[in-house]
């Protein structure tokens, strides 16, 4: 069972932690092109406040070249002990149109147990379970580093700062707060990502618009060729359909019924989830290719004309293991050879963040089991998350005999990336205890 002292407390703790998270959550720190830089800025700061009133007295601002400052601290520990790296983010993805939400985004709501707003779960409630765990066990014979990154959700420039300074992320163990429990109660270690690529595809037609009625028929719309091309990318069941990429069955445990993600993700009554395989097969260890933006005339005002040309993001998630520049290349090829009528084409890759599998066997991750065993009282399963966390294979580069646990307070029902994103308070205090315990048990183990 958990020690009393800590369980105890962490719970009377709690109201600071929820608080903490407020704080972070009415910032809109969105560090994505286009929005202002300001809160990214404000968001930062507090993260180095929060730490240092959790008694890591030197949290500080690491400034990235090229991007927005990450958050550093580091804990000294004892002769011969272990040194484990503490990551997470403190910058959102955007909150989308105010109106699909319950409660606004950037005003935290707490409703039957959970606080909602943007970033809640991903990935400040990383934030705050850090700095809860470091302030509940004010002494560790662990010596003890923490990153908070500020562009994980966007082209970050972390992994090159942390590539050129090495000496400042090296550690024994990597314990990332950047994922969470397949549901709330069942414990869960993430130790597979899937890796993402994209491309911006430009579809050209004509001049400019013209009349429907009057060259419609003979004259190529760029929006219909656009929709042709984006139409190829899955067969008739809704697999992937790019010739070359890696897909296989997931064979690494965890599970996930048909019912419990149809309820998480929103799935509308009677409409079919797609592709084949199992739940785990396809969010796991399969590729998904999907459409994240479009430029065309707008519905509002459309003129009766062909479109003159159109553009689309492709994002495609990759296999764990499976090459992120070859997948990019192949998505692209296949595209461009999608392409009818001799439109004219251009193709621009964008980012790559390779995948990401975790050794699984050392004494960090038993004993990262064992704690979650006696907080959770049930025993853990180890899932993939369908996401990337880039820095994952950059820490493992630094620290190659490094094992590297993910692990969070996010859950099934969190809707990160979406309206309505929030995190169970309960779980929550749970896993801050987990990591409390764990590291308590690493420095033990000096």
């Amino acid at each position: 069972m958990p020690q009393p002292r800590f369980k105890d407390a962490i719970a009377e703790d709690m109201p600071r932690v929820q608080a903490d998270l407020e704080r972070l959550v009415r910032i809109p720190s969105c560090a994505f092109p286009g929005f202002p830089p300001e809160p990214v800025h404000d968001a930062a700061a507090a993260v180095a406040d929060m730490l240092r009133a959790a008694g890591v007295a030197d949290a500080r601002l690491l400034d990235i070249p090229g991007g927005y400052p990450a958050v550093y601290a580091e804990v000294p520990g004892s002769p011969n002990a272990p040194t484990v790296l503490l990551y997470a983010h403190y910058d959102v993805q955007p909150a989308g149109k105010e109106s699909a939400w319950t409660s606004p985004p950037f005003e935290p709501a707490v409703r039957e147990g959970r606080l909602y707003g943007r970033g809640a779960a991903d990935d400040k409630s990383g934030v705050v379970m850090h700095a809860a765990a470091l302030r509940a066990l004010p002494v560790t014979a662990c010596a003890v580093r923490v990153i908070i990154e500020g562009e994980e959700e966007t082209n970050s420039h972390l992994g090159e700062y942390v590539i050129a300074n090495p000496d400042l992320f090296r550690a024994d163990v990597v314990i990332s707060a950047d994922a969470g429990n397949l549901r709330v109660g069942r414990p869960t270690l993430t130790t597979a990502l899937r890796g993402v690529v994209s491309c911006d595809v430009e579809v050209r037609t004509l001049r400019g618009p013209v009349h429907s009625g009057q060259f419609g028929g003979p004259a190529p719309d760029a929006l219909i060729a656009l929709s042709r091309m984006i139409a190829s990318l899955h067969d008739d069941r809704g697999n992937v359909a790019i010739e070359g990429l890696v897909s296989e069955a997931w064979t690494g445990g965890g599970e996930l019924s048909e019912s419990g993600f149809r309820r998480g993700a929103g799935v509308l009554d009677g409409v079919d989830l797609v592709g084949d395989g199992t739940i785990a097969d396809r969010l796991w260890s399969k590729p998904s290719v999907n459409v994240i933006g479009i430029d065309a005339p707008p519905y509002d005002g459309a003129a009766n004309a062909l479109v003159p040309a159109a553009r689309a993001r492709v994002s495609l998630r990759v296999a764990p293991g499976d090459d992120v520049r070859r997948a990019r290349k192949l998505l692209m090829e296949h595209l461009r050879s999608a392409a009818p009528w001799g439109v004219q084409v251009e193709i621009t890759p964008g980012g790559a963040g390779p995948g990401f599998a975790a050794k699984t066997e050392g004494p960090a991750y038993e004993s990262a089991k064992r704690v979650l065993r006696d907080v959770f009282a049930t025993d853990v399963a180890l899932g993939g998350a369908g996401g990337t966390i880039p820095l994952m294979n950059v820490f493992q580069h630094v620290s190659p005999h490094a094992e590297i646990i993910t692990w969070g307070a996010e859950d099934g029902a969190a809707a990160i990336h979406a309206p309505d994103e929030s995190v169970d308070l309960g779980e929550l205090e749970r896993m801050i205890l987990a990591e409390t315990l764990l590291l308590d048990e690493l420095g033990r183990q000096a």
